[in-house]
């Protein structure tokens, strides 16, 4: 909650010119209102002079209003001029110095609460900086590492005559540079988390760019906003391979169009991988699969908690995966 920033005269000599001012115009406007005032409201213009004053300028100040204008009612509106002392002059100074108590005790007390508020909310403002600044900086580090696993696997491929473990080795580098370019562009240049379908877009144009196809019409729909942390990676190389597989499998030898889509579903989110390719061959079971790829995007709809279904769509294939929402609420701001 945003504290309105209080607003006080802190100098000494403002402070108490200040409570000396308030003092002289409750004493003026008291007495210029003498005659029309009955009996039994000694320090009716006294009292919003204290209560101004300690709000002003603080306890101090606040004080000497009050035994100013207290002095200044007993000598001049207290029965004859005069100190003069008995029991019903007690009895009004008493109820004077409870009003005034009371009145700078709350204005004193709600002020101190207040400023230790803001000072835990500097605080607090501090830490989540220092947070952000370090998970920003943990984020780079990961990206950077990534990178060089990916350089040392392809440096590994070169030296490797083996041509199935050349082929192993340059898809680990692949799936290894994607994570990390996925961690690169989960957030934009000032840490904030891009909503999914900005993110997806870019990274989709660049997997088409690297596989040189022009021809594919894709478009991205849904994705309003960002996903958690633990779900952006996961979610977005299940998007990768779905679409990686339409370009290898369903469009070989011809153009076509993908359409990608992240929607809410109940109370799930469902990313949605459609093509109009070739489709699948006779018998294919999604599951059952002996291929990487899908072994890989179960196993990220199993760290998601959710479910992948690949099936025969009207024109090509549906690929389909349904994961929890409650995940997707709980964003962390880098």
């Amino acid at each position: 909650m945003e504290l309105v920033t209080e607003r006080r005269i802190n100098h000494p000599v403002a402070a108490y010119g200040l409570a000396v001012a308030a003092w002289l115009v409750a004493f003026l406007v008291r007495m210029g209102l003498d005659h029309q005032f009955p009996p039994g409201f000694p320090y009716l213009t006294f009292f919003p002079a204290v209560v101004v004053v300690t709000y002003l300028a603080g306890l101090r100040a606040g004080l000497l209003t009050a035994v100013l204008s207290g002095l200044t009612a007993w000598w001049f509106f207290i029965g004859p001029p005069g100190f003069e002392l008995n029991s019903a002059t007690g009895l009004a100074l008493a109820f004077y110095a409870f009003v005034v108590a009371v009145d700078i005790f709350f204005i004193h007390g709600m002020q101190r609460e207040r400023r230790r508020a803001e000072v835990e909310m500097d605080r607090s403002r501090e830490l989540a900086e220092s947070r952000d600044l370090l998970s920003r900086e943990i984020q780079h580090r990961v990206s950077n590492n990534l990178q060089v696993v990916s350089a040392m696997l392809a440096l590994q491929a070169q030296h490797t005559t083996d041509p199935d473990a050349r082929r192993g080795l340059q898809e680990a580098r692949g799936r290894t540079a994607l994570i990390a370019k996925v961690q690169r562009g989960l957030h934009d240049l000032n840490g904030h988390a891009l909503p999914f379908a900005v993110f997806a877009r870019e990274l989709l144009a660049d997997a088409l760019d690297a596989a040189g196809r022009s021809d594919i019409q894709l478009t991205v729909t849904g994705g309003e906003r960002p996903l958690s942390p633990d779900q952006s990676t996961p979610v977005s190389l299940v998007m990768l391979e779905c679409v990686n597989n339409a370009l290898e499998h369903g469009f070989s030898g011809r153009s076509g169009v993908i359409q990608v889509d992240l929607s809410l579903d109940g109370a799930q989110q469902a990313l949605t991988v459609i093509d109009d390719g070739h489709g699948l061959p006779p018998g294919f079971d999604a599951a059952q699969s002996g291929s990487l790829g899908l072994r890989i995007v179960h196993s990220m709809a199993r760290q998601l908690g959710g479910q992948f279904v690949m099936s025969a769509g009207d024109r090509g294939v549906s690929s389909r995966l349904v994961f929890p929402l409650e995940a997707a609420e709980d964003l962390v701001a880098v």
